[in-house]
């Protein structure tokens, strides 16, 4: 695996990473049936409604901090699963999701609409993404968060999704809460499916009835698009590294922050928890550590991490 120039002099990153590592290998197993099962079962996680469409009832799981309260300010981050906005479940980030709540952030796994079981195309699955995170920043109070600290997150359709909510205008619906920002104020993104000129995302077909750079990130991006982390294998087979080289370039013509991290040989959803020996899972969680604490989500831990 190789990180294209992450790491800077902020901290011992090999230090750092030993610590974060060892927090990893640590955490808490939780019990989550079978892996990605539908709809999800996480009784370790809050369970919360975002958003109702006719008699759908869209959820979001939180994972809050053991010391979490009421009236807190944390940043917070919510995950889109993958699944080529057809199929998929809010079960792909759990163990993200529990790694960040120990660290201290507010985590989500949110679910939205999918062809397979709603019927719907692209746009609906944009539609949701951007109400999950209106809808956070609208109950931050009650949920603790900081409106002003909020990532949105996600892999492969829902890295998609995740990037859309800060670049693509529209796909709003009555009653999501229109006045209340839908743009996330950072992205980590992990393989995302982001068509960009020249590079046709073939998941795109037959997924969205109009233009498809209506709907793709990168031809919305602005100056205001925030900060990105981009985890890519440059083997992946369904979309094809150069995209993320090219959609990184634009965002730093705009003055934007983005940093891609290349994974040698690596495939499409090479970063997903018990795939191997989980150590593309470990790499990008510490990588998406580092990151955060960057941008003063998340303190840099010590380096011996005690676990109660």
């Amino acid at each position: 695996m190789h990180g294209k120039g992450y790491c800077s002099g902020f901290y011992d990153c090999s230090r750092y990473f030993c610590a974060i590592t060892l927090l990893i290998m640590m955490m808490t197993e939780i019990t989550l049936g079978q892996p990605w099962a539908y709809p999800p079962d996480i009784p370790t996680a809050v369970t919360r409604t975002y958003k109702t469409v006719d008699d759908i009832a869209l959820k979001v799981w939180i994972f809050y901090p053991a010391d979490h309260k009421e009236g807190d300010r944390r940043p917070a981050v919510v995950f889109f699963f993958g699944g080529g906005w057809r199929t998929g479940s809010p079960l792909q980030f759990a163990k993200h999701c529990e790694y960040l709540s120990r660290r201290g952030m507010v985590a989500m796994a949110a679910d939205y609409r999918v062809s397979s079981r709603h019927g719907v195309m692209v746009n609906s699955c944009i539609a949701d993404a951007k109400a999950a995170v209106r809808w956070i920043r609208k109950h931050a109070d009650e949920l603790g968060v900081d409106p002003e600290r909020i990532a949105a997150a996600g892999g492969s359709a829902g890295g998609h999704l995740a990037a859309a909510t800060a670049t693509v205008p529209g796909s709003d619906n009555a009653g999501d809460g229109a006045s209340t920002s839908a743009r996330p104020d950072a992205l980590i993104l992990f393989n995302p499916a982001i068509p960009v000129d020249g590079i046709w995302q073939p998941e795109l077909k037959g997924r969205f009835a109009g233009d498809w750079s209506d709907i793709s990130p990168y031809h919305h991006l602005t100056s205001s698009a925030g900060p990105a982390i981009i985890f890519h294998g440059t083997a992946d087979d369904h979309v094809p590294f150069k995209a993320m080289e090219q959609f990184c370039k634009k965002m730093h013509e705009l003055g934007n922050r983005c940093e891609l991290v290349g994974y040698k040989g690596e495939k499409h959803a090479f970063f997903n928890y018990g795939r191997g020996d989980n150590a593309a899972f470990i790499d990008t969680v510490q990588r998406m550590d580092a990151f955060l604490v960057s941008l003063g989500y998340l303190k840099a831990p010590p380096e011996t991490v005690h676990i109660k």
